[in-house]
């Protein structure tokens, strides 16, 4: 679990800031080498909804971040592309990426990052929240509350869409 001293010393999750994208990218590289995307995209991410992004540190350390923001339900932002803005119409609260590095596994801080951006969402009003799993994390996020659509109630240009990020991706939600 995450020590007492590091919440004395300082909160080890607070929103990043652009001086913190190079630890996101380095962490980004470690943990999603499958899943490259541009700098630019973290920037843009950060930018448009700051309010959605987590930098997790362990003892001073860059350790993982979340990067989140309200979107349009059934619809996904293509992989490493640039969003260009947060839609008005928003109606999901869309989880674009968790990471953590190894040595932030089984300390707690994935829970505790999923309950501030829960915590979030619902604090913005959203009835639910949505993501696409990949890298086998489809146990962990169902674990914490997420249900995975099946195909047969998802459209076409989704489904192409989740076929991008991997076979066995899967857009999962979790409704309040």
């Amino acid at each position: 679990m995450l020590s007492k001293g590091d919440h004395e010393q300082h909160d080890p999750l607070a929103a990043f800031d652009p001086p913190d994208l190079p630890a996101v990218e380095a962490i980004a590289e470690i943990v999603h080498p499958d899943f490259p995307e541009d700098g630019a995209v973290f920037a843009e991410r950060q930018k448009l909804y700051g309010e959605g992004t987590r930098l997790l540190e362990l003892d001073g350390v860059p350790s993982g971040y979340v990067l989140s923001h309200p979107w349009r339900f059934k619809e996904l932002p293509a992989l490493n592309a640039l969003l260009g803005a947060v839609p008005d119409d928003a109606d999901t609260y869309y989880i674009h990426d968790l990471a953590l590095l190894n040595k932030a596994r089984g300390t707690g801080a994935a829970a505790m990052i999923v309950g501030e951006i829960q915590r979030h969402a619902r604090g913005r009003g959203f009835a639910h929240m949505s993501l696409v799993a990949v890298n086998g994390s489809l146990p962990f996020w169902h674990k914490h509350g997420f249900r995975a659509l099946s195909p047969s109630v998802l459209a076409p240009e989704l489904i192409a869409k989740l076929a991008s990020y991997e076979a066995t991706a899967r857009f999962m939600v979790k409704s309040f």
